[in-house]
C-alpha cells in the first residue's frame, strides 16, 4: 500500500495510506450490517494495508467508534493512524425520538445535539475515548459546519460563529499544543466552509467530502491554491459522489445523497466512455484522481462489506494512464488546471 507523509508542523508528522477507511458504513448507514460482518471488512482492510481510520460520534450514533474498539485492540497503536470528530454530543432519548431514523439502522438510542463550544469539543472528545477504547487519536475534526447539515448559510455561519467565540477552536489548539492530539482540522462538506476556517483559524488537515472529485474541481479556484501555501494537507472522503463515479450512471444512480439528475447522469457517461477507451475502470480513475493535487494525503471512500473493500484496494492498486487525463480534459470533463 502506497503511502504519503504529512509534516506541517514539523513534529515528525504522521504518515498516511493512500488508501484511509472511512467508516461511517460500519454505522449502519442505510442499511444494518451485522458486527461479524463489520469486522471482517475491517480485516479485508487491515490484510490490505490500510493503516487510516476515521470515525465520528455522528456514525451510527457511536456504533462504528464502538465497532472500532475490538478490532484496534490488539493492533500496534504506531501502525495506523486514527481520526475522529467534535461538533456533536449523543444523548440518550426514547427510541422513537433518535436521530436519523431511515438513515442509521439498529443504532443505539441517542439523539445528536449540536455543540461546537469548549465544553462540548472536551466532552465529545473524552467520550471518543470511551468509545473507542484507544490511548490515542491522532487528529480531530470539527465536524459539519457547513450548509448541508444545518440547512442554510445563515445557519452555517451561525454555528462557525459558535465554534470560535463558543471557543470551540480554542479548546481543540489546546489539545494540539498539549500533545493529546497530533493534528486539527475540519470534516466538511463544502470547500467554501473549509477555506472560511482555514483564513480564521490555524488549521492542519481538511476532511473534504465529495468537493474535489473527477465530477467536481471548484475547490482549485482558490481553497486548493491556500492549501498548498499553508502545507494543509486534504483527505478526500466520498470520492464517487455517492455512488455514481462507482457505478456509473445506471438508473436510480446516487449524487451528492440524492438520486442524479440528468445533466450529472449525461456526464458520467461521457467520461466512463473515455475511461473505457482506455481500458480504465472509471472508479479507478475517481480514486487516483484527488491524489495526483500535491495537498492530498489520503482518499477514503467507505466500504460496506468485504466485495466494497476488495473494489477499493483494488482501485488503489490500479495504474492510470497519462493519456486519460489529457482526453478528458481535451473532451472538457475535467479542468484544464487540475493536476494529473
Amino acid at each position: 500500500m502506497k503511502t504519503r507523509h504529512w509534516d506541517r508542523l514539523n513534529n515528525g508528522g504522521i504518515t498516511f495510506t493512500e488508501l484511509g477507511f472511512g467508516t461511517a458504513p460500519l454505522g449502519n448507514l442505510y442499511k444494518s450490517l451485522s458486527d461479524d460482518a463489520a469486522r471482517a471488512t475491517l480485516d479485508a482492510a487491515w490484510e490490505g494495508g490500510v493503516r487510516y481510520y476515521d470515525t465520528a460520534p455522528l456514525y451510527g450514533l457511536g456504533l462504528s467508534e464502538t465497532r472500532l474498539n475490538p478490532f484496534l485492540r490488539d493492533k500496534p497503536r504506531d501502525e495506523y493512524v486514527l481520526s475522529s470528530k467534535v461538533g456533536r454530543l449523543m444523548q440518550l432519548c426514547d427510541a422513537k425520538y433518535r436521530s436519523g431514523i431511515g438513515k442509521w439502522f439498529d443504532v443505539p438510542s441517542r439523539r445528536e445535539q449540536f455543540d461546537y463550544t469548549y465544553d462540548g469539543v472536551m466532552r465529545s472528545f473524552e467520550h471518543s475515548f470511551s468509545r473507542l477504547g484507544v490511548d490515542r487519536i491522532d487528529i480531530l475534526y470539527v465536524h459539519d459546519l457547513c450548509i448541508f447539515s444545518h440547512g442554510s448559510k445563515a445557519a452555517s455561519d451561525s454555528r462557525i460563529e459558535e465554534f470560535f467565540a463558543g471557543r470551540g477552536y480554542e479548546a481543540m489548539v489546546s489539545l494540539r499544543d498539549q500533545g493529546l492530539v497530533r493534528a486539527i482540522g475540519g470534516g466538511i462538506n463544502e470547500w467554501q466552509v473549509c477555506q472560511t476556517l482555514a483564513e480564521r483559524g490555524d488549521f492542519d488537515l481538511f476532511l473534504l467530502a465529495g468537493r474535489y472529485t473527477l465530477l467536481e474541481q471548484e475547490a482549485l479556484d482558490s481553497f486548493l491554491p491556500l492549501c498548498e501555501t499553508r502545507g494543509i494537507g486534504i483527505v478526500t472522503g466520498g470520492p464517487y459522489n455517492s455512488g455514481i463515479l462507482a457505478t456509473g450512471a445506471k438508473p436510480g444512480a446516487f449524487y451528492n445523497y440524492d438520486p442524479a439528475p440528468q445533466h450529472i447522469l449525461d456526464r458520467v457517461n461521457a467520461i466512463e466512455a473515455v475511461c473505457k477507451s482506455h481500458d480504465v475502470k472509471m472508479v479507478d480513475a475517481a480514486f487516483r484522481f484527488p491524489l495526483m493535487h500535491p495537498a492530498h494525503v489520503a482518499v477514503i471512500p467507505g466500504g460496506q462489506g468485504v466485495d466494497e473493500m476488495a473494489g477499493n484496494l483494488a482501485a488503489a492498486s490500479a495504474n492510470i494512464p497519462s493519456a486519460l487525463w489529457d482526453d478528458l480534459k481535451q473532451e472538457g470533463l475535467l479542468r484544464e488546471d487540475a493536476p494529473t
